[in-house]
């Protein structure tokens, strides 16, 4: 029962689904491909051109044509033989570059026609095909199908020609089945063209050129391409495609999801000696390449700067295209074009969804020249084993950025989500040649994934926005030392490594929250004692003695004044006290103190009397808090001498 059910909904899956993953039988048991039928003409020649797969046994293998008899198959003529009936008007030449050889017959006669096998080793060994050879006495003379031997997934360029009588007649290519011949493309055609498929008019006028990418299993068999209708009696020219399959040859995916914001990678071939070869990348409109949007001599469509690149690999011989900050007007199909290898063309089909990118972080930062910017890329953890890089975007590629990644947690203002990392580009200084775009992304294996791009705009006045999540002005740090992480340049482009980590940064920003208030106390007791000692200040004068210099209240003052006059007079002399400087002291003598009870001095003698004793006080204090190392002087009442 379940053996019914499941040859039930066999049936029930389309045909086209099944040849699309499954080879044809004749694929698999002759991958050697040549025309079913040559036609020639009695007296004339004809010539056969045979496929066999691109191994290096293949290439250096025996080949042969020969005529079939029953069950076997007698060699006409071979890598190093003919035989006797031919001989004379029967070569054979083989191109193991190009992958096949030709067979020339000359001379026809009507006993040439029959039934052939063209192949490649031991004669009816699998490696062969069935070629059926007709000739005519005379013309008209049918016209042989041109051949297309095509790997698999790769791309299939057919031109066509029939003269500039028709070049206003349609043009078109269809692909002959049991009810007659299938549209695949034609001139006419300017919406719904699918996917894979151009159509372009070429010179001479009435010639055009059929491109299909992505050859499968199912696109084998006979096409037509012509000029007018198929129905009728227009001119048209017959197409045998062959498919087989090459395990070398790369391939691709043929549809790209993006989402609104994000980026998408495009792969394309090419191949690196053949650098003089033009390469375009465009966008498919209508049944044509429309604008070209990028190409390898550094053109860039204006309406992309900044937001295309090319990544050459030529290991593998390929080229990695991203295109970021994806719209919803992005959607469509891309076209990797060359103008010399026609099969290594291609086209990839675009669909932009709504949605959140992975890789985050502000896509505009405003800085002034001299600072130091940081440039913050937020990645999710599914990106950790990812390498991470920043490259500076020109037309001529994006080139990368010698800086060693940090890979942190997200600073405050980084609006990144708690569970992401961060990648930061730091440039210390900052100067107006570095204004421009720089991208942030992730490779994996060699392949390149998700991008971000950042806009950098750098100004040279003061008034510059500094944006506090990116820029870590620090006017104190000296301009010739090396940026943490180390100090790189390239490109014109001063780029310093990255930061430190985060976890040090937060311990970093803790300490301050901590030491913050405590500076803040300490400065206010400062500032406490600072008003207090200005009020004492205010209460006394600035005294200079010699060169000492003292605060004494005008208290202390009075109590000397009141002190030097109820005391005997006293006579004065100068003593010295080093260098030219004289303190005037008083020495008490009996004589001096009668005459003194007896004359009253005026209220001047009074205050200069009271003054001088203040000095000789002051020059006391002077000297006892200088160290005692000078003779201190006595100004006391002196003792009666015995």
């Amino acid at each position: 029962m379940t053996l019914l059910a499941f040859l039930f909904l066999l049936t029930l899956v389309p045909a086209g689904c099944v040849r699309s993953r499954h080879p044809p039988k004749a694929a698999i048991s002759s991958p050697v491909f040549g025309p079913r039928e040559v036609h020639g003409m009695k007296g004339g020649s004809v010539t056969v051109k045979c496929f066999y797969p691109p191994t290096p046994m293949n290439k250096h293998d025996r080949k042969y044509w020969c005529r079939q008899k029953g069950s076997g198959c007698l060699t006409v003529v071979s890598s190093n033989f003919v035989a006797a009936a031919y001989q004379g008007r029967v070569t054979l030449t083989d191109h193991p570059q190009e992958n096949h050889f030709l067979v020339n017959i000359s001379a026809l006669e009507m006993s040439d026609a029959g039934t052939f096998q063209c192949g490649v080793g031991i004669n009816g060994r699998g490696l062969s095909f069935r070629v059926t050879l007709s000739v005519a006495e005379a013309p008209p003379v049918p016209e042989d199908a041109e051949l297309f031997y095509v790997k698999l997934r790769s791309t299939w360029t057919v031109t066509c020609g029939f003269g500039k009588e028709t070049a206003e007649m349609k043009k078109y290519l269809c692909k002959k089945e049991k009810d007659g011949c299938r549209n695949i493309i034609n001139s006419y055609q300017d919406k719904d063209v699918p996917g894979g498929l151009q159509l372009v008019f070429e010179n001479p006028p009435g010639s055009f050129r059929v491109t299909m990418t992505q050859m499968d299993w199912e696109d084998a068999g006979l096409y037509y391409c012509g000029a007018g209708d198929y129905e009728k009696d227009d001119p048209k020219k017959e197409l045998d495609v062959f498919i087989y399959e090459d395990k070398n040859f790369p391939h691709f995916k043929t549809n790209i999801t993006g989402k609104v914001g994000g980026s998408a990678s495009f792969e394309c071939l090419y191949d690196p000696l053949l650098n003089a070869s033009s390469r375009f990348w465009c966008k498919q409109r209508g049944r044509q390449c429309g604008t070209t949007i990028i190409d390898n001599t550094g053109r860039v469509e204006d309406s992309y700067e900044g937001r295309v690149t090319v990544f050459q690999n030529p290991k593998n011989k390929t080229l990695t295209i991203i295109l970021n900050q994806l719209q919803e007007k992005d959607k469509g199909t891309y076209w990797c074009m060359s103008n010399q290898l026609r099969e290594q063309q291609s086209s990839t089909e675009l669909t932009v969804i709504p949605g959140e990118p992975s890789l985050t972080g502000k896509k505009v930062v405003e800085a002034q020249a001299g600072s130091r910017v940081n440039l913050t890329c937020c990645y999710p953890c599914k990106y950790y084993s990812y390498e991470k890089y920043w490259c500076r975007w020109s037309n001529t590629g994006c080139a990368m950025l010698p800086v060693q990644q940090q890979q942190g947690l997200p600073q405050p203002g980084d609006a990144c989500e708690p569970n992401a990392r961060t990648v930061v580009l730091s440039l210390d200084p900052v100067a107006e040649e570095d204004e421009g775009w720089y991208w942030c992304g992730v490779k994996h294996n060699g392949v390149f994934g998700e991008t971000m791009a950042v806009e950098l705009r750098v100004s040279a006045g003061k008034d510059a926005k500094l944006s506090p999540e990116f820029l870590d002005v620090d006017s104190s740090h000296d301009s010739a030392a090396v940026p943490p992480g180390g100090a790189h340049s390239d490109a014109q482009v001063r780029k310093g490594a990255a930061p430190e980590s985060s976890d040090e940064s937060q311990g970093s920003n803790t300490l301050a929250l901590v030491l913050g208030p405590l500076a803040g106390l300490i400065l206010i007791a400062v500032t406490a004692f600072a008003i207090v000692k200005y009020r004492q200040l205010k209460r006394s004068d600035l005294v200079s003695v010699g060169s000492y210099r003292t605060n004494i209240s005008m208290s202390d003052f009075e109590s000397v004044r009141d002190f030097s006059a109820s005391n005997s007079a006293k006579e004065t002399h100068e003593t010295s006290m080093g260098g030219d400087e004289f303190i005037t002291t008083t020495m008490d003598t009996p004589d001096s103190a009668a005459n003194t009870m007896k004359a009253k001095r005026s209220s001047k003698e009074e205050a200069d009397l009271a003054y001088s004793s203040f000095l000789a006080t002051s020059s006391n204090i002077a000297q006892a808090s200088s160290g005692g190392d000078s003779a201190v002087l006595d100004v006391s009442p002196p003792q009666d001498q015995a």
